[in-house]
C-alpha cells in the first residue's frame, strides 16, 4: 500500500528548535500532508533522545511514547526523564493513518533547555555608573575579552538584561531586538539563549553589548522615566563545551570592561542622539587596542525577581520598505512619504564634514500647510539625531527607540537627498502571517490592509494602545477585542501567552485585573492622579481580558494549558466581580465604558453587568474543558443569575435595554443575557437606532467588535454589510476614503469638517476597532472554530455572502496545516460558487447557501450523494451542510436563500 500520510513540520512549545526553555513537560506539534481525501493520522509514535546521535540509533535514552493511538497531533506533552539545565534534546515522530500504514520518520527537531535553577547562575548584573548633571544618560558599552585553547564542540550564551541589550561576539550581533522583551521587572525577566559555536575561534574572543534604558530605566509612556530602575545592568552567561569533554563558563563579572560610546542616549519615548565621531571602533572584536583606557563595570549585588525563559516571539526588523516620494520645504528641509504608516524607525545614508548633524523626524500625518502634524504625540519626541564622522558615506540607524510614521523629515541634510537616502524599517515581535483575505470591493481589501498594519505597529512585545505619542502601554480592553482577529491574522499563541503572564503578574490581591499589563505603575498613577478623576478599581471590558484571551487561545490553537495555567487567576477575577455587585449588579463607577463611541453614552453599569455575566459564561465552559464539573455546574448557574439580575434592572418587556445604544443591544445579544423572545424585540432596536442615524454605527472599543457578528447572527446580515462598506462618518470606510492606511484610535480622528480631533488623544494607528476582522473570517469568508474541537482540529466554514461583495477568498494556517475557502457569487445566474480545502488530519462542517446541485462537477440527479470524503448531513431552502474530511471540494448551490441579496 501506498503510505498516505508524510511529515512537515515539526515544533515544540509553538516554536522551531527553541533553545533555553524552562517548561518541564515541553508540548510538542508536527504538520501532516496527504495527496488522499480525508487522510487522518490514527497513531503516532515520539522519540526523545539526549543526542542526534543516540535518535539516529532510534535510542530513546529519554522517552519512547510508544505506538500511541490517537488522532492528535499537536501539543503533545513530553512524558519522559526528567529535563535537565543546559541539555539539548532531540526528537522525531513517525504516524500511522487509518488504514494502518506508517509514514517515515519526521525530520529531527531539538530543544534545549535554559538554566532552571538560581543556583545554576554564575553570573553577575553589570553595568555602569550614571554620569553626573546628565539626564538623558549615554547607553553603556560593555566588552569582555577571553581566550580559548582548544577546539569548541558546542557552546550557548544566556543573557538579559535590566532594560534592553544589544548582544555582539566577535563583531556580530546576536539575537533579536528590545531583548529581553517588557516584562513587570519587580516580579520576573526573561532570559534569551543563542548558540554561538560557529562564532567562536581558538585564540582571542570578545563578547560585546550595548545597554539601552527600555521600559525599565527609561520612559514607559506618560509614566515617567525610571518606573522599575535608574539604568540598565546586563546578566550573561556562556557555557563553552570542548572536543575533549572539558567545559568553562564566561559569565559577566567585574572583570568585564565598560564604557560610553556614539549613543548619547536612546529613549523608547524620546528618540536618540547618535555621534559618530565617538563611535570605539573594533571595540566588540579582538585586538582592541584601546581597551586598556575603559573603566571597571557597576556590579549590582543582586536580584529579587525571577529569571524565566522567554515565551514571547523576538522583535525583529520584518519589513524594509522604500519611500514613494519627497519633497524640499521652503525651510530647506525634506519630508518623504513612505506610503504607509508604519512602525520603526529610518535607516539614514548621508555623506558630509564631521561633526554635520542630520535629524530625522518621524509623524502620522501632515498639516494642512504640508508640515509634518507632531501635536498628537504629546511630550513623545519622534526625532533621532546623527552627528557625522566625515569618513564618506555613512549609515546610521538608531539602536533602542522606535516610532510611529508615515513621514520622515530630514533636518539639517548635508548635500541634495534623493528616494534612497532612507529606507523604513518595519519593526515588530516576530509572528508568522496565518491569515490572507482579499475581496472583489477595493475597499474592503483595503479595510483589511489596515488591520493587518495596525497589528503590526501594535504588537510588539505587549500589544500597546499606539505607536507614536508617550503612552504604547498594554491596554487589556484593547487586547481582549481584538484578539480574536489577532489570531487569525498573525500566529499570536507565544505573543499572547506571555502577555496573559503579564496580566497574572500584574493581577491585584482583590483578584482585579488590571487596566494595562505590565502595569507599569498605571494603577497607583491614576489612583493618586487628581486631574485624572479616574479611581475605578477595575474597568469592565479590561479586566475582562483575563478570561477572554485565554479562550480565545483555547478556540484558535487547541491549548489547554493556558486555561490551566490561569484558571485560579479567572476564578479569582469572576470571585472578585461577584463580590462587587449588589444583587449581581455591577456598579457604574468604570473610567472608560465603551470607550470612544460616537454620539452614543453607553451606561456603565449595564456594560459592566454584561461583561460580568460574559466572563462568568467563558469560565463555566472553560471549567468543562478542564473536567471541573462542580464548578462548570456552580458557574453556569452563577451565570444565568446574572443574566436574570441583567434583564431585571435594565431589559424593559418591549426590549428596550437602558441606554438604548447600539453597544447595549450588541452585548446583549452576544453575550446570551436575553430571552429568544427579548432577543427579537432588541435587534428590532438595534436595527433601528443604525437605520435612524443613516445606515451608522456609534460603537466603541468595546461593542465594535460585536457589531456585525450580533447583526448576523439575528438575521440581519444586509444591515452588517451595510455597515462594512459605508463610506460616510462614521465608519470603517471614512478613514479610507481619506487616506487611512491604518485604523485610527477614534472615528473622528479627522474629518471633513473639523480636521483633527483633540491632539491630547488621537492615534492614527491604534487596532481596537479593527477588530471587525474577526467577523470578516468568521462570517464573511466563513472560517469558524468548533469549541467542541478547537484549535480546528473540526472546523466550521460558513460564508455568508452579502453586500456589494461577489467574490470572497480567504485562507487560514492552522496548526494542522492551512484551511482555504473561496466564493463567487454570480448576479446572472444567481449561481453561488465554493471551493474549500481541509487541512490533513481534520474535519469540517461546511454550509453552503441555499440548495446545493453540483459537487466536485458531479450533479445530483439521483438525490443522493456519493462524493469521496463528503457526507451530507442535511438540506433546507436556505442552506445545505455536508462534513468533509481532508481535501479539496467545489459546491455549486441555486441561492434561494439569498436571491435578494444578488
Amino acid at each position: 500500500m501506498t503510505v498516505s500520510l508524510s511529515i512537515i513540520e515539526c515544533l515544540t512549545e509553538y516554536a522551531n528548535n527553541p533553545l533555553g526553555l524552562d517548561v518541564r513537560r515541553p508540548r510538542l506539534f508536527w504538520r501532516l500532508e496527504s495527496n488522499d481525501r480525508s487522510a487522518a493520522q490514527a497513531y503516532y509514535q515520539v522519540l526523545v533522545a539526549s543526542s542526534q546521535e543516540r535518535l539516529d540509533q532510534g535510542v530513546a535514552d529519554q522517552w519512547d511514547s510508544g505506538k500511541v493511538a490517537s488522532d492528535q497531533s499537536i501539543h503533545i506533552e513530553y512524558a519522559g526523564d526528567k529535563l535537565i539545565s543546559e541539555q539539548t534534546y532531540y526528537w522525531k515522530v513517525r504516524v500511522w493513518d487509518t488504514q494502518g500504514e506508517a509514514s517515515a520518520w519526521s525530520q529531527t527537531a531539538y530543544w534545549s533547555m535554559g538554566l532552571l535553577s538560581r543556583a545554576d547562575w554564575k553570573a553577575k548584573w553589570i553595568g555602569r555608573k550614571a554620569e553626573k548633571g546628565v539626564d538623558m544618560q549615554p547607553s553603556p558599552y560593555l566588552r569582555k575579552s577571553f581566550q580559548l585553547a582548544k577546539q569548541v564542540k558546542r557552546a550557548f550564551v544566556y543573557a538579559t538584561a535590566l532594560g534592553l541589550y544589544d548582544l555582539r561576539l566577535n563583531g556580530s550581533r546576536i539575537g533579536a531586538l528590545f531583548a529581553p522583551g517588557w516584562t513587570d521587572y519587580e516580579t520576573r525577566v526573561q532570559v534569551q539563549a543563542y548558540e554561538i559555536t560557529d562564532q567562536l575561534t581558538v585564540g582571542e574572543n570578545v563578547f560585546g553589548a550595548i545597554l539601552g534604558d527600555g521600559w525599565y530605566a527609561g520612559t514607559v509612556g506618560f509614566l515617567g522615566k525610571n518606573v522599575y530602575g535608574e539604568r540598565p545592568f546586563l546578566l550573561l552567561q556562556a557555557r563553552i563545551e570542548y572536543l575533549d569533554g572539558t567545559s568553562e563558563l564566561i559569565i559577566s563579572d567585574s572583570s568585564w570592561q565598560a564604557a560610553k560610546g556614539a549613543i548619547l542616549y536612546s529613549d523608547l519615548i524620546k528618540g536618540e542622539a547618535y555621534d559618530a565621531r565617538l563611535e570605539p571602533t573594533g571595540w566588540d572584536q579582538a585586538g582592541y587596542q584601546a581597551a586598556s583606557s575603559w573603566e571597571l563595570p557597576d556590579v549590582r549585588t543582586g536580584y529579587n525577581g525571577l529569571l524565566v525563559a522567554t515565551i514571547e516571539p523576538p522583535v525583529r526588523i520584518m519589513q524594509v520598505r522604500k519611500p514613494v516620494s519627497f519633497r524640499r520645504t521652503e525651510e530647506g528641509t525634506f519630508i518623504y512619504d513612505m506610503g504607509q504608516n508604519m512602525v520603526g524607525w529610518t535607516e539614514l545614508k548621508v555623506s558630509g564634514a564631521a561633526g554635520d548633524q542630520v535629524t530625522v523626524s518621524h509623524a502620522e500625518m501632515l498639516n494642512p500647510d504640508g508640515s509634518l502634524y507632531l501635536d498628537n504625540l504629546r511630550v513623545a519626541v519622534q526625532q533621532d539625531h546623527y552627528v557625522l564622522k566625515g569618513t564618506g558615506e555613512e549609515r546610521y540607524e538608531p539602536h533602542f527607540t522606535f516610532h510611529g510614521f508615515r513621514y520622515v523629515e530630514l533636518i539639517g541634510y548635508p548635500g541634495e537627498p534623493d528616494l534612497d537616502t532612507i529606507v523604513g524599517k518595519v519593526v515588530h515581535s516576530e509572528m508568522a502571517e496565518t491569515g490572507r483575505l482579499e475581496t472583489n470591493d477595493e475597499m474592503v481589501n483595503r479595510l483589511y490592509a489596515n488591520i493587518t498594519w495596525g497589528q503590526r505597529g501594535n504588537f510588539l512585545s505587549v500589544p500597546t494602545d499606539c505607536p507614536q505619542r508617550d503612552e504604547r502601554l498594554g491596554w487589556t480592553g484593547d487586547a481582549q477585542i481584538f484578539a480574536r482577529t489577532a489570531a487569525y491574522n498573525m500566529n499570536v499563541s507565544r505573543f499572547f501567552s506571555k502577555y496573559m503572564q503579564d496580566m497574572i503578574d500584574s493581577q491585584l490581591p482583590s483578584g482585579a485585573f488590571t487596566d494595562v499589563a505590565p502595569d507599569a505603575g498605571w494603577i497607583r498613577h491614576k489612583m493618586w492622579n487628581a486631574n485624572l478623576n479616574w479611581f475605578a478599581p477595575d474597568n469592565a471590558g479590561w479586566g475582562d481580558a483575563g478570561v477572554i484571551i485565554p479562550w480565545t487561545l483555547y478556540l484558535m490553537y487547541g491549548d489547554i494549558r493556558i486555561l490551566e495555567n490561569n484558571y485560579q487567576a479567572m476564578a479569582d477575577w469572576v470571585s472578585y466581580l461577584r463580590d462587587n455587585t449588589e444583587d449581581l449588579v455591577r456598579p457604574d463607577y468604570a473610567n472608560y465604558g465603551d470607550w470612544l463611541s460616537i454620539d452614543a453614552d453607553t451606561p456603565k453599569e449595564v456594560l459592566a453587568t454584561a461583561y460580568f455575566a460574559y466572563s462568568t459564561q467563558l469560565l463555566a465552559k472553560i471549567a468543562g474543558v478542564l473536567g471541573r464539573e462542580q464548578d462548570q455546574t456552580q458557574y453556569e448557574s452563577l451565570f444565568a443569575s446574572i443574566a436574570q439580575a441583567f434583564r431585571n434592572a435594565f431589559v424593559g418587556s418591549d426590549g428596550r435595554i437602558h441606554g438604548e445604544t447600539q453597544a447595549v443591544y450588541v452585548l446583549a445579544l452576544q453575550f446570551n443575557l436575553l430571552t429568544e423572545e427579548l432577543n427579537k424585540m432588541a435587534i428590532e432596536h438595534l436595527t433601528a437606532d443604525i437605520s435612524a442615524r443613516g445606515d451608522r454605527l456609534s460603537t466603541g472599543f468595546l461593542g465594535v467588535g460585536y457589531l456585525l457578528p450580533a447583526l448576523t447572527d439575528h438575521q440581519k446580515l444586509d444591515v452588517a454589510y451595510t455597515l462594512l462598506t459605508q463610506e460616510e462618518f462614521p465608519s470603517w470606510m471614512y478613514s479610507i476614503k481619506h487616506g487611512a492606511t491604518t485604523i485610527w484610535e477614534r472615528w473622528d480622528g479627522w474629518t471633513e469638517h473639523k480636521g483633527f480631533q483633540t491632539p491630547s488623544m488621537n492615534s492614527f494607528n491604534h487596532y481596537s476597532l479593527g477588530s471587525v476582522g474577526e467577523w470578516m473570517f468568521r462570517y464573511m469568508a466563513g472560517i469558524e472554530a468548533d469549541p467542541a474541537a478547537p484549535g480546528f482540529k473540526h472546523a466550521i466554514i460558513r460564508p455568508r455572502p452579502g453586500g456589494k461583495l461577489d467574490r470572497v477568498k480567504a485562507s487560514y494556517d492552522s496548526l494542522y496545516g492551512t484551511i482555504e475557502v473561496a466564493w463567487h457569487l454570480s448576479a446572472s445566474s444567481k449561481v453561488f460558487r465554493i471551493e474549500v480545502s481541509i487541512p490533513v488530519n481534520t474535519t469540517a462542517t461546511i454550509y453552503v447557501p441555499g440548495r446545493v446541485c453540483v459537487i466536485d462537477g458531479v450533479e445530483n440527479t439521483s438525490g443522493t450523494w456519493e462524493i469521496e470524503g463528503c457526507q451530507p448531513l442535511g438540506s433546507t431552502e436556505e442552506v445545505s451542510w455536508f462534513r468533509l474530511g481532508a481535501g479539496r471540494y467545489t459546491f455549486e448551490s441555486d441561492l434561494l436563500a439569498i436571491k435578494a441579496s444578488v
